[in-house]
């Protein structure tokens, strides 16, 4: 699909962006004059959809096809980004997977599956990535936890794991290159109304949460918008819960 040749003030690479909270995030960076890049492992005619979507609202991006899990890949698609934008000035790792069951049943694979792309993702497209701002002296990332990873979930080992370890290295990375004005911080969403809460029993979930509802797509990638900001330049190493009161 060709691109929309537009100007734009920054470049942009969200993992997983052809739905839910990652297609939210991207068409919430393109409205803001950004050139966006939406990355997607296998759902093609979603990731489509998604950039027509953003060009119909006057925004420009284009489409990134490859596995976070693979090393290899995550590190040509840096090296494309750079090579057709000459920089990379916004990172958000969302790419994420659940394969929820109890330990006892947990099998290696499901175990390594979601720390691969969960984790093992994040430090494959961010220590490319990092090496191209660090000369710029300017870089924002965000990285999608959750509050499965603050506080654990039952039926969810390789989740929070997954989860906790993405926070923990939020908040190293982000004292490795703060000085380089490369803020690094992670937003924690609870139960937002996407694929990810298929199959659970909704109504109970919602007893448990103050606000008395389910967050939207919209209301994470509102946060990410301000951490992509000017205004957030102070703000590095932290934490941010989207979660309606839960935690």
């Amino acid at each position: 699909m060709p691109e929309k040749k537009t100007e734009a003030i920054q470049i942009a690479l969200v993992t997983g962006a052809s739905k839910g909270i990652g297609k939210a995030i991207a068409k919430a960076l393109a409205k803001t004059n950004r050139f966006v890049y939406l990355n997607f492992n296998s759902d093609k005619k979603k990731a489509e959809a998604t950039l027509e979507e953003i060009i119909s609202h006057g925004g420009c991006g284009g489409l990134l096809q490859f596995d976070v899990c693979s090393q290899e890949a995550s590190d040509n698609a840096i090296k494309k980004i750079i090579a057709q934008k000459g920089r990379i000035d916004i990172l958000v790792n969302n790419a994420g997977i659940r394969d929820d069951r109890l330990m006892v049943m947990m099998k290696q694979k499901s175990w390594q599956r979601v720390l691969d792309t969960n984790l093992t993702g994040f430090y494959n497209v961010t220590k490319l990535a990092v090496k191209n701002m660090l000369p710029k002296r300017f870089g924002r990332i965000i990285n999608i936890s959750s509050t499965s990873g603050q506080t654990g979930q039952a039926g969810q080992v390789n989740y929070s794991a997954s989860k906790a370890g993405l926070i923990g290295a939020t908040k190293a990375l982000a004292r490795e290159i703060a000085k380089r004005n490369i803020t690094v911080n992670a937003v924690a969403p609870g139960f937002i109304e996407t694929s990810m809460i298929d199959n659970l029993p909704i109504e109970e979930i919602k007893k448990t949460i103050p606000a008395g509802r389910f967050g939207t797509p919209e209301e994470v990638a509102a946060a990410v918008l301000f951490l992509c900001s000017k205004d957030a330049g102070y703000i590095t190493g932290q934490v941010i819960g989207i979660n309606g009161g839960i935690l």
